[in-house]
């Protein structure tokens, strides 16, 4: 009897183990992810089918690795079987007509060669990789293309070129901050070059603008009417204030956060302004509210599964 009982009990063992290990190799399998490295972007992947594809675009120097160092988002989208692609598309502040079509192109292509589903896409962008995140989401959703977005957000992004262009004349006016004056400087004189000076003339950039709140201009969001958008930003009026001698309509903050009740306002039943505090660091540890770091990462995650 006690013999029957040890054999009894060793089969239940070993089935447990069994059991056990093929659980292990299954999640194994459902968390092993490929890096695959390009010249045009990075992506990370599953090894089966991912649930959803995130397109990053990262501010203006930006490329890949420095979206991977300073956005922490892998591990979480890894959990939750998404595909990421990582652009190394950058230094636009804008999009030109060719350049949406050329972008696209890329894009499509991406999706193409590494084989990946459509059907839950979304793109986002830190600073003005947010303005092309934007720009080219309501491109293809006009086209009706297979890459177009279900949602787009972006952080801390210059929206308004007219505004950019009037707070890059009150940095080199105030002469407070060197790394403000120093990018003030190229601002003004890219944008004055591009198109004009808006104090005379406007109508360059509201063709090219995202939003223009001197008229409250939308033209180019218009086909984003049923998809979800998104903005972030930390609107930290102290620390602009004592870092760059800023005032509050001169932050991203102000225009993103104008840009939401004009949208809201037009029947865009999707869009939501999420401001943060204190959340705005940099890899380095530095304290900038300007940073992709502002970002909620594993509720981000949530908001593409719903």
């Amino acid at each position: 009897m006690n013999k029957l009982l040890g054999i009894i009990l060793i089969f239940i063992v070993l089935t447990f183990c069994k059991n056990t290990e093929k659980k292990k190799t299954e999640n194994s399998i459902q968390t092993e992810y490929q890096d695959i490295k390009k010249e045009a972007y990075e992506l990370s992947k599953p090894t089966e089918n991912p649930k959803r594809v995130l397109v990053l675009f990262g501010g203006y120097s930006e490329k890949a690795k420095d979206i991977k160092r300073e956005f922490k988002i892998l591990d979480v989208a890894n959990k939750n079987d998404i595909a990421i692609i990582f652009m190394n598309y950058n230094q636009k502040l804008w999009l030109e007509e060719n350049e949406k079509r050329n972008l696209t192109k890329q894009l499509q292509n991406i999706f193409l060669v590494n084989k990946l589903s459509t059907d839950n896409t979304y793109f986002g962008g830190f600073s003005s990789g947010g303005n092309v995140a934007l720009l080219i989401s309501d491109f293809v959703t006009k086209q009706n293309l297979d890459i177009s977005p279900k949602g787009v957000f972006v952080v801390d992004s210059p929206v308004d070129l007219i505004a950019l262009y009037k707070s890059a004349k009150k940095y080199i006016e105030r002469n407070f901050s060197e790394p403000s004056v120093k990018e003030s400087t190229w601002l003004v004189e890219t944008l004055g070059t591009q198109f004009g000076n808006p104090n005379y003339d406007i109508s360059k950039y509201e063709e090219h603008s995202i939003y223009t709140s001197k008229t409250d201009n939308i033209n180019n969001l218009k086909h984003l009417k049923n998809t979800k958008i998104r903005f972030y930003t930390e609107p930290d009026t102290l620390w602009w204030k004592e870092n760059r001698m800023a005032d509050y309509d001169q932050m991203n903050a102000y225009y993103l956060k104008r840009l939401s009740e004009v949208l809201k306002k037009s029947e865009f039943s999707k869009v939501e302004y999420i401001p943060t505090e204190n959340k705005g660091y940099r890899a380095s540890g530095e304290r900038h509210p300007h940073s992709w770091g502002i970002v909620d990462v594993k509720e981000l995650i949530k908001w593409t599964i719903k």
